[in-house]
């Protein structure tokens, strides 16, 4: 007689991003999805009465009593409001992340998933948030400057150096230690991924990557010197070349962006609604959608949940046909 494998399973913890916009529809989707999957365990965390209401509003009552969910702290009376946008919303959207982080750091998870935040109104809410990759540093304690972002779509793979933040400021953040940090950040994702020697094309700061100082300074200086310190270790790097240049030959397992545009714009052109979003560098791995709260039709119950499904199943390793 044959003795079973034991199926390994993956927990994932499910915030569901700003109240106020489509990421309590679609975590509710997805967990819904993946309910009689073994290979993984989904559990949601949001404001009961926010989940509750959605169920409602997708008339899955009685399936969503079966789900897991951890309830965070409730949304002041009348403050959930789907497509508005406020401060109630951006405080629970922080919270509910933010005991999800906390949880994966006490074992109880292996990665989160967090549905899509709305910039505005964690600012609202008076807290320092720059994306996810700032709010897990910042929940781990580590430096913000050693987390980054990730973005995936098919087998296009691109770290972000800077994220969100003026041209300016972006550009003053941009060392060549920063780059390097991101690199080596992006290697030990793509080795989690079963990519053990990933070639990686590196972007340029400026047009051309500035062709020999014709264009500034700033890759003579910064990003050239930091590409041959990643040779000198013997990772395999080319640039810094022009974006559009690398991005065309699609000859790389990883490309590394110096700007929010630079990366965000292929990925979202490409896979506009497949994508996914890593935040990498920590000891927590936090994924989102590469897509936003689309508040326009937030409570309208026909958010598509397949970039949420996507992002579960490639870090529960489930092959992605099977629910999309």
């Amino acid at each position: 007689m044959v003795t079973p494998h034991a199926v390994e399973v993956t927990r994932i913890a499910l915030p569901i991003g700003d109240p106020n916009g489509i990421g309590p529809e679609i975590a509710i989707k997805t967990a819904i999805a993946l309910h009689h999957d073994a290979r993984v365990h989904l559990t949601l965390f949001g404001p009961q009465e926010v989940m509750e209401a959605t169920a409602q509003q997708l008339g899955v009552e009685e399936v969503f009593k079966s789900l897991s969910c951890v309830f965070t702290a409730a949304m002041p009376l009348g403050m959930h409001r789907p497509g508005v946008v406020c401060a109630a919303a951006g405080d629970a959207t922080i919270a509910a992340a933010t005991e999800a982080i906390h949880a994966t750091q006490r074992g109880e998870f292996e990665a989160v998933v967090a549905a899509p935040h709305h910039e505005t109104a964690v600012h609202l809410a008076g807290i320092k948030f720059s994306g996810y990759p700032s709010l897990v540093a910042a929940v781990t304690g580590q430096p913000e400057d050693s987390v980054f972002m990730m973005l995936m779509g098919g087998d296009m793979r691109i770290v972000h150096v800077t994220l969100h933040e003026g041209v300016q400021t972006a550009l003053d953040h941009i060392t060549q230690d920063r780059i390097e940090r991101a690199v080596h950040a992006g290697v030990r994702a793509l080795h989690r991924l079963g990519v053990a020697r990933p070639h990686i094309g590196m972007f340029g700061i400026n047009p051309h990557a500035g062709e020999n100082g014709l264009f500034g300074q700033e890759d003579e200086l910064i990003s050239r010197p930091a590409a041959e310190r990643l040779r000198a270790q013997g990772l395999l790097v080319d640039g810094p070349q022009g974006a559009d240049t690398l991005l065309s030959a699609r000859e790389h397992d990883l490309y590394i962006a110096m700007f929010h545009d630079q990366g965000h714009i292929p990925i979202k052109l490409l896979y506009p609604h497949r994508a996914s979003a890593l935040s990498i560098g920590a000891d927590v791995v936090l994924s989102s959608v590469g897509h936003g709260s689309a508040m326009d039709i937030a409570g309208q119950g026909i958010a598509n949940p397949e970039a949420m499904i996507r992002t579960v199943s490639l870090l529960a390793g489930i092959p992605l046909e099977s629910h999309v």
